[in-house]
């Protein structure tokens, strides 16, 4: 909202340091600000709150060092995160663009069904929570929203090299193009709709979903939004339940998700500005470097958020902040044409949901096999096995946190890297 009073004061007044919020670093840096103050300042008015309305974590005793000390610490602290990356979003993002709004839409949505989850475990004391049919019906609802937006809205578009004689379907015309100032060398570029994303440590660096369909012969194109719907459906599914699993000690999903954030949102600036999108030849995404205001005000978020929910917590953020973190990260990556990236990126989340399914998988067939379950780790997920092996939660954060800045950087190097 800031942005468009700013916008205005620039084009019909003459103040001077109107013309910075024309800068997306510029908004970014203030979106981190913002966002900081909130989670930290209000953030202990919310936590006094939640203590008030008695809104208490229920533990089960898993035999975990310390595990019982954190029952009644306060839950539903996603909120918090929730507040923290919508309003600096809303305050200095272009509103009008269309990824800004599937990603407003993407945090409200998953944070509903979080917050939905934990009422049921709170108010209406089932410990089950929200039935997980219902979960994956929402995160399914999400990602053929963003799906089918990314694949039909007109403004969702990506810069491709084309032929100077080649017919496309677009009306967007061609812009020729020097390959280096200087080098009298031109090609010809156009914003095309397409279902093309990034490919990590491969030559060309792209991949088109289409093609998956080549083996049905010609026009196997116009059923690409099938292809992309599925690969969409996966990956949001995935990454938010990767996340809500990874929010079982005191600041690990809240730190690596941070860390991921700040890596998305770096990932967003060089997609979404041209001349480094040229000079890394990686695919140009016009309009894409809005999303950085947004990740600006996610890490701020969930660095503030942090303030309390590291060890010891003294609040939790529940499954309002664990679905909706993991369902941005993902909607963030689909938007950027960087989904692929997320077994690097997203590593810690996918080891600690590769945990869990190796250790129910496993119990279940040596129960049909021998008669009895046995198991791989000590418990799953991955964290509570080095509990169960006498790690204090800090150190396992800890490294978590150092093996997530790995991934990081090997997700930042793929770019020049194949």
């Amino acid at each position: 909202m800031l942005y468009y009073l700013f916008e205005y004061l620039n084009q019909n007044y003459d103040f001077p340091g109107l013309r910075l919020f024309q800068y997306i670093t510029f908004r970014t840096s203030l979106a981190v600000i913002i966002s900081l103050i909130i989670t930290t300042v209000y953030g202990r008015r919310l936590i006094n709150y939640l203590q008030k309305m008695q809104v208490g974590e229920t533990v089960r005793n898993l035999g975990l060092e310390g595990q019982m000390q954190k029952q009644g610490t306060p839950t539903m602290g996603g909120i918090i995160i929730l507040l923290g990356i919508l309003i600096p979003t809303l305050l200095f993002a272009n509103l009008s663009n269309i990824y800004v709004i599937l990603m407003i839409v993407t945090t409200v949505w998953m944070g509903v069904i979080g917050f939905v989850d934990d009422y049921i475990k709170v108010f209406r004391k089932n410990k089950e929570g929200l039935a997980g049919r219902f979960k994956i019906v929402g995160q399914v609802g999400l990602a053929l929203i963003i799906g089918w937006t990314m694949y039909f809205n007109p403004n969702i578009v990506v810069r491709q090299t084309v032929d100077e004689g080649a017919k496309t379907k677009s009306n967007a015309p061609m812009v020729l193009r020097e390959t280096q100032k200087g080098s009298g060398n031109y090609y010809y570029t156009q914003d095309v709709k397409s279902t093309v994303t990034n490919v990590p440590f491969y030559k060309n660096n792209e991949f088109d979903y289409a093609k998956v369909l080549k083996f049905l012969g010609p026009g196997y194109e116009k059923y690409a939004v099938m292809v992309f719907l599925l690969f969409v459906v996966i990956i949001v599914t995935a990454v938010s339940n990767g996340a809500n699993i990874t929010d079982g000690i005191d600041g690990l999903a809240t730190g690596t998700s941070a860390i991921i954030g700040l890596t998305l949102g770096l990932l967003a600036y060089v997609s979404g500005n041209t001349v480094i999108a040229d000079y890394l030849n990686i695919m140009y995404i016009p309009n894409s470097g809005e999303l950085m205001i947004f990740a600006g005000a996610f890490v701020g978020a969930c660095v503030g958020f942090l303030w309390y929910n590291s060890y010891p917590a003294q609040v939790f953020m529940g499954d309002t902040g664990s679905l909706a973190i993991g369902g941005i990260i993902a909607a963030f990556a689909i938007m950027i044409r960087k989904e692929l990236l997320i077994p690097i990126l997203c590593g810690v989340f996918l080891i600690e949901n590769v945990s869990v399914i190796i250790q129910v998988s496993y119990f279940k067939y040596t129960k049909r096999r021998f008669g009895e379950g046995r198991r791989v780790f000590l418990m799953s997920p991955l964290h509570h096995h080095y509990q169960k092996k006498g790690y204090h939660e800090a150190k396992i954060v800890t490294r978590f946190w150092i093996i997530g800045i790995l991934l990081a950087i090997i997700t930042i190097i793929t770019l020049k890297l194949r």
